[in-house]
């Protein structure tokens, strides 16, 4: 979505739904990294044309009512194609580009601290195997906070960003409330840590992030873990919540009853499977809503946007959005209709 309006926020709340919003699977042949994004940021695309595929021209003639809406645009990792992921480097540019909405992943220490990372180990993003050179396998859980504050999480990307750190998350909190930014949190495998929803909702209140306002429009907790997700929905129903994959259509009704979003990835989604989520509610009574990932070139981007998609998660925002401008344009209207 585009930052920096009233109505560009409106409209985003009313996209999101609910209380109101995600992320990745190895199987996608677009790696969800950052190398796909420095890919994407070397190329840039200009956009000319609509994508016509048979598929896209049988979603034009179904879906015109989807059509008069412009997809939601989440940065992933923040604009983690031009910044290190997950970093508050990555949400500043993000707020930068005009972006409202940033995606983070969260997981625990071994001293109970939340952080913002992607991997369950520290070796890809870090300089842990320099630091700690005997603590392999370097995992998340095994490391203290204090441990993980010394850590150079930014070099890997780049020179410019050397000494950049792992922002806990009241850290990344602050910096995104700071820059008046919304939330798609994702608790990151969530079996590796017990209790890892209470404490995540217990920063949130902590933070300011579970009151009203907050709650209808700025927040989205969201899991690969259906059980996760659930115990979210029972600990604060009033949040909403997405499921992370792409469940079989027959079980579609059971994911409803505690999740708001199904967020798959792109590789699999379909005019058909978006029709069959969109034809049911979740538990706030709105219509489910489909927000697909990683999508970091206009092509997909559009290709997915005619499936009728509420949202495109991506490493590359700025291209998406550019993508985005030239899709017939209407009032977003209701968005449960």
């Amino acid at each position: 979505m585009y930052a920096g309006t009233a109505t560009a926020s409106v409209a985003a709340a009313a996209l999101l739904g609910a209380g109101t919003l995600m992320m990745s699977t190895t199987a996608a042949p677009v790696t969800d990294t950052t190398a796909a994004g420095r890919s994407a940021t070397a190329t840039p695309h200009t956009v000319t044309n609509r994508y016509t595929t048979a598929a896209g021209a049988r979603s034009l003639r179904g879906r015109a009512t989807d059509l008069t809406r412009t997809p939601l645009v989440l940065a992933h990792r923040g604009a983690s194609a031009y910044a290190p992921e997950n970093t508050l480097a990555a949400v500043d540019k993000a707020d930068a580009l005009g972006f409202d909405w940033v995606e983070n992943d969260v997981q625990s220490t071994r001293d109970g601290v939340l952080v913002v990372i992607h991997d369950t180990d520290l070796k890809r993003t870090t300089d842990v195997e320099q630091v700690f050179p005997d603590r392999a396998p370097w995992a998340v859980k095994d490391f203290t906070s204090a441990e993980i504050a010394r850590l150079d999480a930014g070099s890997w990307f780049g020179p410019q960003y050397a000494g950049t750190r792992v922002p806990t998350l009241r850290q990344y909190l602050n910096r995104i409330g700071r820059n008046g930014q919304n939330l798609l949190l994702e608790i990151k495998s969530p079996e590796i840590y017990p209790g890892i929803e209470p404490a995540t909702l217990r920063v949130l209140r902590e933070e300011g992030w579970l009151d009203p306002g907050h709650v209808r429009n700025r927040l989205v907790i969201q899991s690969f873990g259906a059980d996760s997700v659930r115990r979210v929905h029972a600990l604060r129903p009033d949040v909403t919540t997405g499921f992370l994959g792409t469940p079989a259509v027959a079980d579609l009704p059971a994911y409803a009853e505690f999740t708001d979003q199904i967020n798959p990835p792109y590789t699999s989604v379909s005019d058909d499977y978006v029709a069959a989520v969109h034809a049911l509610k979740g538990p706030h009574d709105k219509r489910l809503r489909v927000n697909t990932w990683i999508v970091n070139d206009a092509a997909h981007a559009l290709r997915v946007a005619d499936f009728g998609v509420d949202g495109i998660i991506t490493n590359t925002p700025d291209v998406v959005r550019e993508a985005m401008a030239g899709r017939p344009r209407g009032p977003v209207g209701n968005p449960d209709r």
